[in-house]
């Protein structure tokens, strides 16, 4: 997900779109560099991971006031669509289709259907030629040449 949004603010970038957060002489691009330091989840108090939690839970009801269709990508609603509409062309347009299609053009396994197909077109023409459909002769014996009995 967080690949997604660095692509879609780079795309953003490029048509013009001033970055989210961006400070004039921030860096190439205008980006702001960013760090935070958390402590890991086992250092926290249960008290302030709640609080956390809460803080989390009301940023998302404002998230959702700023932007009532969020899609889950981005708290940005310009990236959050473009976000969204590249997982799903690369999900259902890609994966889906490209995927179903490939599938159907696979060759044939054992070739099946040629054997059939080849089969059928034996029994059209021994029928055509009054031949019975099966013979216990696979080759006709009056065309082998057999070698002599010395």
């Amino acid at each position: 997900m967080a690949a997604l949004g660095r692509c879609a603010r780079r795309l953003l970038l490029l048509r013009g779109f001033p970055a989210r957060g961006a400070r004039a002489g921030s860096g190439p691009g205008g980006e702001a560099a960013a760090v935070a330091v958390t402590p890991p989840p086992a250092a926290r108090a249960p008290r302030q991971q709640q609080h956390e939690e809460e803080e989390e839970e009301g940023s998302m009801v404002a998230m959702l006031r700023k932007n009532p269709d969020y899609h889950g990508f981005d708290p940005d609603p310009v990236i959050d669509l473009w976000n969204m509409r590249l997982a799903f062309f690369f999900g259902v347009s890609l994966c889906i289709v490209v995927g179903a299609t490939f599938l159907h053009y696979l060759p044939d396994h054992g070739m099946r259907k040629w054997a059939r197909r080849e089969a059928e077109q034996k029994v059209k023409e021994r029928e055509r030629l009054g031949l019975p459909i099966m013979d216990s002769n696979y080759f006709d014996p009056s065309k082998l040449v057999l070698p002599d009995e010395e």
